[in-house]
């Protein structure tokens, strides 16, 4: 009897550490799921100017609410979704009070479809339109998590909270380096609200879409949504160097890094023979710049003689200016060698942003690095080849169609002429 209540009480707690072995694991991968999920906050302008009815016959705020039931319904599961609104409940006219006027209708998270429409149909045009505070709480809302992050602003008006300008703060919150994208949508909108809405969408990588139809609201927001769960590749953060010789060594991938004014940045790639070297640079001013710059990416050897470059200038319409270049090294003639030698090749970036009167200099602007490494062109597809590559085949099979051609009409224009003749 003893031994079997043994037993049973061995089997017991053999039972309770699988389950406590299954249940930890599951629970940690859980966790991380949840933690690598996309995110994105949707913050709707609910300010007075929604009452005018301009799209599609109703009213701007009734196209907003049906267009986003629509965008509820169809957001993918993995979407951790939520919703942020400006100017809904205080409808006085203090400034003050009118611009804090921004409010968390419903938590970003795993999605329930009808209590977020049951949260959207309670909504009524009311007061200010705080864009700039209600874009840097949009921030705190997506704050922790390794997923994509994104707000989509929607508004029909300019931002009424100045001196606090949105497009400075979405400057800071690039500057923040947290990999957060802001798309914004303007209703039926005018050149200075434009204007505004697209300096926010630049200054983080985003997109700026002017809206007129309700249609049109729905199937844009639903394209940024399905956007945010696509997979994500996240910058490796590596830091440059002053010289090459001191430069970090970089293999294919997406870097991140800082540039200050007035200075450059060195990296090292290793190139083996019958392999091309592409590389892009993108940097971003999250800050208020001079109007004329420009970026140049350029690849030296070891002992600084300079083998391409890639150069692009800019005139202040936009916050983000790239360019980028190509090296395909040769084949060596010692085909036979074991290890043939890579060479190294050093990148350099400049830039010649300068900061306007007042403006912080530290820490330096953003920069994004893609390097590269692929096998090199054929011989056949070398842009030596006169620029054609392959089109030499397609080439000599038309010269060869049209000799054929030729040879054809003349044997039929010489047999009538004959027959005309004996006729």
């Amino acid at each position: 009897m003893i031994t079997r209540q043994r037993l049973a009480a061995g089997a017991c707690a053999l039972f309770a550490a699988l389950a406590a072995g299954i249940a930890v694991p599951s629970t940690a991968l859980a966790d991380e799921t949840t933690a690598a999920a996309p995110k994105v906050d949707l913050v709707l302008d609910v300010s007075g100017s929604m009452r005018a009815r301009d799209i599609d016959g109703q009213s701007r705020m009734a196209a907003a609410k049906q267009a986003f039931n629509e965008v509820l319904d169809a957001t993918p599961e993995d979407v951790q979704l939520g919703i942020r609104t400006l100017g809904a409940n205080y409808p006085g006219d203090d400034q003050k009070t009118g611009c804090k006027d921004t409010a968390q209708l419903y938590p970003v998270g795993p999605l329930d479809r009808t209590e977020a429409k049951a949260a959207v149909a309670t909504l009524a045009p009311t007061g200010w339109t705080p864009i700039g505070p209600a874009l840097l709480k949009a921030a705190d809302d997506l704050d922790g998590g390794t997923g994509s992050k994104r707000i989509v602003l929607i508004s029909d008006g300019e931002d009424t909270c100045a001196p606090l300008d949105p497009c400075e703060v979405a400057r800071e919150i690039a500057a923040k380096g947290i990999g957060l994208t802001i798309d914004t949508l303007g209703l039926v909108p005018n050149t200075r609200m434009r204007q505004q809405l697209s300096c926010i969408a630049e200054a983080t990588g985003g997109t700026y879409t002017s809206v007129e139809h309700t249609d049109e609201l729905t199937d844009r927001v639903n394209q940024l949504v399905d956007r945010a769960a696509d997979p994500v590749v996240t910058p490796v953060a590596v830091e440059g160097a002053e010289r090459c010789a001191q430069a970090p060594t970089l293999k294919s991938g997406l870097y991140t890094d800082r540039e200050g004014f007035g200075q450059q940045r060195w990296y090292r790639v290793d190139v083996l023979p019958g392999q091309e070297l592409r590389a892009s640079v993108s940097v971003a001013a999250d800050r208020d710049v001079n109007p004329a710059y420009g970026v140049l990416l350029r690849a030296v050897t070891v002992k600084d003689r300079e083998i391409v470059r890639g150069e692009a200038a800019g005139n202040g319409r936009t916050d983000v200016i790239s360019t980028g270049l190509r090296y395909p090294k040769a084949e060596r003639d010692d085909v036979d060698a074991d290890k043939p030698a890579a060479e190294s090749v050093c990148l350099q970036v400049t830039h010649s942003f300068s900061a306007a009167s007042g403006v912080q200099t530290t820490p330096g602007l953003p920069l994004e690095l893609t390097i590269d490494v692929v096998d090199g062109p054929s011989p056949a597809s070398d842009v030596a080849a006169f620029g054609l590559g392959r089109g030499w085949w397609l080439l000599g099979a038309l010269v060869l169609t049209g000799f054929v051609a030729g040879l054809l009409w003349g044997w039929l224009s010489r047999w009538r002429v004959a027959v005309w003749r004996t006729n």
